[in-house]
Parts: structure tokens; C-alpha cells; sequence
């Protein structure tokens, strides 16, 4: 946060200090750190996989929710914990913009760079529904509006955190109607939309989540939103291999996780991630197994605080490194910062997209900047309402307007890009999303530095 000799604070200021000094981290220490970064980025990978996805899973079932409307509530706030510490910290604690800059500082990568790695990473090419994109990319564009509205006059009043939670509350009324408003528009449009209808019709003869057909190439998982659920009623797990996480069938309880599998490299990274999985084992419970398939709310909720925790260190290490390095502060905040604190939302999405569900992965890319937005409100509205009720916070918006810019060209490019791409996410989407993420990247570090515009940030001590 600026203070008034006009200059940024480091990020490391906002961590306890490393375990080792500058020097030591020089003359060799900085390979330790690099360690802890590649083992938090396994753990978040465990966790996702084994426990919060599963998790997700069976409240969908529970619930009847289609697999967007899922990816846009259940997994999105999730995998968004660590947004939300982080916006409590900033607001609380360190009494800094370290909750604006993070959230906002990493909306680009969160629509961009996961994007990318879904179609680059999975071997599944995932048709895409139109409505779950249009209506959570609508509803990021005005969340976001709003937020970049409040914080133009570098005050925030509680009124306006209050309508950040208005907004929030309508996005979900949408979701709980989702279905019947799906229906509703395709009717009402199909004229213009026949296409996105075509697509619906010849869905609707397949089961939701289960079967695959296979077209000119690559395998495409077909997928319905005329049923409200993931699950159908009568279906048992023998027929959903293609679901959210394969979970076999129910009658027969899931392969312990110290199983040590069969690959080689399998097997090697199984014995380095021991030390997690055990400590995983012993503190979460696993729903997928039998005896605690009840728990899955727990699960649900100690596995996100597993990965704010898990995240938290990577980013501590992360931003040390960075400083060892010599990396300008501006570069870590729109590269590896960005990144960090989205390695949760990146590994839950590239997981899903890997299974075919499209749907899904696409609601918790945007779903999740939604409820980042949220996570800015709640902290805003409880200081401002109830704690300091005798004036507004004070926040820093230098950049707004590029930031701004930058917000809604990425949310109209991601709709367009689908669009164009014929409804799917695969290698060519991902390989465009890769390329304009470095190209909005560049700018905005160039943006940073001062060479473009001159509004140059100085990282004070230096």
C-alpha cells in the first residue's frame, strides 16, 4: 500500500520473515524454498483431487445442481478461500490494499491463464453451454464494474460494500432458477441462437455427465442442462464413470490412499507426497470411502481451509524467492503472485476440464472472480457497519482505469473466444488464452515500470 513518501511497501512485508537470511538465500538457500513451492503446488493437487472434488461432487448430488451451477457456488468459493483470507488480512490486519491489488491484480490470469490450461492440459476436447458462460461472465462484468465504481474516490462506504452483497445474493437467486431460466432464453431466442438450441436438442437423449461419442478426433463428452441435477435418481455409480471425480460403484469402498500405485512415476511421486497424504488422511475424512460419505460437508470445508493454508505458504515462498531473485515487485504481482494465489482454482478447474465437464471448469474460472468480488464486500461491510462506523476505508485505485480496461476485455474476449472456437474448450482455445494472457501481461508490467504511461510504482527501500 502507497504511505506518503509516495512509494509501494514490499510484498514480503505482508509475510513473517523467511528461515533464512538474504545472504544465505544467495549463496544457495533459495533451492529450499524452491523445493516448498513445487511440494505446495502437489499438496493443492492431493487435496483438490481426493477430498474437495469428491466432496463437491456429492453435494451436487445432494442437492440437484447441474455441474455449472456447481463450479459457480460450491467449487468456486472453495477454491476461492484463500481470496477470502487474503481480503481479511488486507482489511483487518495489515490495514493495506493487499485484498484489492491480489483480487483484482490476479482477475486476468483467473480468466486467461486457467483458461489456457484447460485446453492445454486436457486430452478431452468439453462442449460448452451457452447460457452458464453468458450469465457468469455478466455477472462478473457488473461485479466487477461495481467494485472498480467504489473504489474510484479511493473510499469505500458501507453502503457500498452492502451492494456488493446485493449483487452477490442476486447471482445466486439466478442460480437457484437456473434451469427454468435456461429454458426460458432458449426459447425466447432460438431464433438467433439455433445453433447453442441444435446443440441442447441432441443432448437431451444422453444421460448428464455419462456417455461419450466419438467425433472427427479427439473424444467429446456429452453433456445436458435439461435435467436440474448431476445425477439422475434411479442411476447407481456403475454408470457414472464418466462423473465429476469416476467414483466407482458404491457398493465397493475406494482404494485406500496409501495404495501405492503401479506407474513408476506414479509410484516416485507417491512416496515424496507420503508425508501429505498421511497428514491429509489423519485430519480430513474421506467421503469417497463408505464410513464417511455422511461427512462430505466436512470434507467440503476442512479441505478448503487445507488449501487457504497450503496456498498461503506458497505464496510467502513464492514472493521471498521473488525478492532473492531480484524480480521487480510489479512483475511478481501480475506473474507468480497472480498465479499463487489461483493454483487452487487452476489445479480444480484443469481436473474437471481433464473429465470432459466443460461446464463445470468454465463456472469456477468465472464464477470464481464473482465470488472474489464477494470477498472484497464481506470484510468491507463488517468494518464499515459494524466495527468502524464513524468513517469510510480508505483504498488506494492507482491504475483503475487500466485495470478496469483490462477487466472487460478479458470477460467479452473469453465469451468471443468461445463463441468462435464452435462451443468447446481444446488445445486451439487454450493456445489464443495463453498468448493473450502473456500479451495482457506484458502491457500491464509495462504499464507498472512507467514505460507506458507515467504512473511508474516504487517499491519503497528501493
Amino acid at each position: 500500500s502507497e504511505n506518503g513518501t509516495g512509494c509501494v511497501l514490499s510484498s514480503s512485508s505482508e509475510f513473517p520473515e523467511g528461515f533464512f537470511t538474504p545472504q544465505e538465500r544467495k549463496d544457495g538457500g533459495i533451492v529450499i524454498y524452491f523445493i516448498i513451492i513445487l511440494y505446495m503446488f502437489l499438496a493443492v493437487s492431493i487435496v483438490c483431487d481426493d477430498y474437495f472434488l469428491p466432496s463437491l461432487e456429492i453435494i451436487s448430488e445432494c442437492l440437484g445442481l447441474s455441474q455449472d451451477v456447481a463450479g459457480a457456488t460450491f467449487m468456486a468459493a472453495g477454491s476461492s478461500a484463500p481470496e477470502l483470507v487474503t481480503a481479511f488480512l488486507g482489511v483487518f490486519v495489515t490495514k493495506g490494499d493487499i485484498g484489492v491489488s491480489t483480487i483484482l491484480g490476479s482477475a486476468i490470469y483467473n480468466l486467461l491463464g486457467i483458461s489456457a490450461a484447460c485446453g492445454l492440459f486436457s486430452s478431452v476436447v468439453s462442449r460448452l453451454s451457452c447460457w452458464p458462460l453468458f450469465r457468469d461472465c455478466l455477472a462478473y462484468t457488473i461485479s466487477a464494474a461495481a467494485v472498480l465504481a467504489m473504489i474510484s474516490d479511493n473510499r469505500i462506504y458501507w453502503y457500498e460494500s452492502a451492494s456488493l452483497l446485493l449483487i452477490y445474493g442476486c447471482y445466486i437467486l439466478v442460480l437457484c432458477f437456473d434451469i427454468k431460466i435456461n429454458q426460458y432464453l432458449m426459447k425466447k431466442f432460438s431464433p438467433c441462437c439455433t445453433c447453442f438450441t441444435k446443440a441442447m436438442e441432441e443432448n437431451t437423449e444422453q444421460q448428464p455427465l455419462v456417455g461419450w461419442r466419438e467425433e472427427s478426433g479427439p473424444l467429446i463428452c456429452q453433456q445436458s442442462r435439461t435435467d436440474s441435477g448431476i445425477f439422475q435418481d434411479e442411476l447407481d455409480y456403475s454408470q457414472l464413470s464418466t462423473s465429476l471425480h469416476g467414483l466407482d460403484e458404491i457398493s465397493e469402498d475406494h482404494p485406500n490412499v496409501f495404495t501405492m500405485p503401479e506407474a513408476d512415476m506414479k509410484r516416485i511421486l507417491w512416496v515424496l507426497s507420503l508425508p501429505i497424504i498421511t497428514l491429509l488422511y489423519l485430519t480430513i475424512p474421506d467421503c469417497r470411502r463408505q464410513f464417511w460419505r455422511n461427512w462430505f460437508m466436512v470434507t467440503f470445508l476442512i479441505s478448503a481451509a487445507w488449501i487457504s493454508a497450503i496456498t498461503y505458504v506458497l505464496v510467502w515462498m513464492i514472493t521471498i524467492a521473488g525478492e532473492t531473485l531480484g524480480i521487480p515487485e510489479s512483475v511478481m504481482g501480475l506473474t507468480l503472485l497472480a498465479a499463487g494465489t489461483s493454483v487452487p482454482d487452476t489445479v480444480a478447474s484443469v481436473l474437471v476440464a481433464r473429465k470432459g465437464n466443460g461446464d463445470m471448469a468454465m463456472s469456477n474460472i468465472v464464477g470464481s472472480n464473482v465470488f472474489d468480488m464477494l470477498c472484497l464486500g464481506i470484510p468491507w461491510f463488517i468494518k464499515t457497519a459494524f466495527i468502524n462506523t464513524s468513517g469510510p476505508i480508505e483504498v488506494n485505485s492507482s491504475g483503475l482505469t487500466y485495470t478496469a480496461i483490462s477487466l472487460i476485455c478479458s470477460v467479452v474476449f473469453i465469451f468471443l473466444a468461445v463463441h468462435l472456437n464452435g462451443w468447446k474448450i481444446d488445445k486451439k482455445l487454450g493456445t489464443i488464452c495463453l498468448v493473450l494472457y502473456l500479451v495482457f501481461t506484458v502491457l500491464s508490467i509495462l504499464y507498472e515500470l512507467g514505460i507506458i504511461g507515467n504512473n511508474p510504482t516504487r517499491v519503497c527501500g528501493n
